[in-house]
């Protein structure tokens, strides 16, 4: 499905110039009205704060702010004119302790670089289709972490680690039977 993008506008913070260019260039192509850039952390909140866009693509590794600290302003500072912003991290760091940490900060998909026009496509689209529900607890604001799956995708009795504990724990103090014999 293609989507009307036109009136949408979109920051990308990344402070590699010709990835920038690269970015806001696909961009355009899928209809993206406005494409705003920066090429730091700092400068990309600042542009976030007055341009309040509808989406941010942001870099991990920039100076002096990294992209996500960014991200940990967007969401949790006064300053932020949108906390529920979508945002996209795109990094060349992909192992699974990034992800978290990156999911942990609030981000709302992750790109890996380098990436495709369809894996950048995806993620708006993911993003359009699937929109998070947002979670605000005592350490963390921001989509919820967790990923909804099917029913038909569960195929065990229990849903967690610690419930097979659980239920053997509560088996153990429960009597079934009783032979009086």
């Amino acid at each position: 499905m293609s989507y009307q993008l036109n009136k949408i506008t979109v920051l990308v913070v990344e402070d590699n110039k010709p990835m920038l260019d690269l970015t806001k260039s696909i961009l355009k192509s899928f209809g993206v009205g406005t494409v705003e850039t920066a090429l730091d952390g700092e400068e990309g909140f600042r542009k976030f704060c007055s341009t309040n866009p509808d989406l941010v693509i942001v870099d991990w590794m920039m100076e002096p702010m990294d992209g996500i600290s960014m991200c940990r302003h967007i969401r949790n500072s006064d300053e932020s004119p949108n906390q529920y912003v979508p945002v996209i991290l795109m990094t060349g760091f992909s192992e699974k302790k990034r992800v978290i940490s990156a999911r942990d900060a609030g981000i709302t998909e992750f790109l890996v670089k380098p990436f495709n026009v369809r894996a950048l496509y995806k993620r708006l689209v993911q993003i359009v289709e699937k929109p998070r529900q947002f979670v605000r607890v005592e350490d963390f604001f921001g989509p919820d972490r967790r990923r909804k799956r099917k029913a038909e995708d569960y195929s065990g009795p229990f849903k967690r680690k610690t419930d097979a504990e659980k239920f053997s724990a509560k088996k153990k103090d429960k009597v079934e039977h009783i032979d009086f014999r």
